[in-house]
């Protein structure tokens, strides 16, 4: 409990002490998602409308969950010029603070990246998309929507550990890869003849928040945020920062 008092207290102080960064994070996620929402709400909209997969609607489906954790701000996007993650962990260390504080504080800021950018992301999406909205009630897409936020829990928890692990270069080099793998797992289901977006749609109309895979998602999210929360304590307490 005093880890994570401790936490949020770095976390409001920074906003507090910093209220433009706050602004500018804002706007940002609404610009972006904005922009991607309307991207996917069209491509989904007609997909649902065909009712045949297409390999673009999975494409952008899993693109921006890889998204879904980051927070975009001027100072997350600035990671390649002045590798912003590592000075932050020295001088977190040099205060000094406990490294369980310091994972705590970057949890809390994915728990509010994904608060903002799901409900950006998937509340436009919705809005914009009558066949969505026809297909699936409130309740089922909602289910639709904690699946597919599960599965970005599970990304989430492997980018905090490379975060706090590597360079901000590297880190961002494994991002793009992750990226990619995940086109190309969506791309090799396309080839087997599958759809990752009307798969999911389907378990969501036959068992609405009852969903079998919006559960089994969401657990593995937690189970994978809580596991390379572990490992990133351990690589905190030996990383070498100099």
């Amino acid at each position: 409990m005093t880890t994570l008092k401790n936490a949020w207290f770095i976390v409001h102080s920074d906003f507090r002490g910093d209220r433009l960064k706050l602004l500018w994070a804002l706007l940002f996620a609404v610009v972006f998602m904005g922009y991607m929402a309307a991207l996917a709400g069209m491509v989904l909209d007609d997909a649902m409308d065909r009712g045949e997969g297409r390999l673009l609607s999975d494409v952008l489906l899993v693109t921006i969950i890889t998204m879904l954790g980051i927070t975009f701000s001027r100072r997350n996007m600035k990671y390649l010029a002045d590798d912003t993650y590592t000075r932050m962990l020295a001088y977190m260390r040099s205060l000094p603070v406990p490294a369980e504080v310091i994972l705590c504080k970057r949890k809390l800021n994915t728990l509010f990246a994904f608060i903002l950018n799901s409900t950006l992301y998937f509340g436009l999406i919705y809005t914009i998309g009558a066949n969505i909205r026809s297909e699936l009630p409130v309740t089922m897409y909602l289910a639709f929507a904690l699946t597919w936020i599960g599965c970005g829990l599970v990304i989430a928890g492997i980018y905090i550990f490379i975060e706090f692990s590597v360079s901000g270069k590297a880190y961002f080099l494994i991002m793009i890869i992750i990226m990619f793998l995940a086109i190309g797992i969506a791309g090799l289901v396309y080839l087997a003849g599958g759809n990752l977006l009307l798969a999911s749609v389907a378990v969501s109309k036959e068992w609405g928040l009852l969903s079998p895979l919006m559960w089994g998602s969401l657990l593995l999210g937690i189970v994978s945020v809580q596991l390379f929360s572990r490992w990133t304590i351990h690589r905190l307490k030996s990383r070498d920062l100099v």
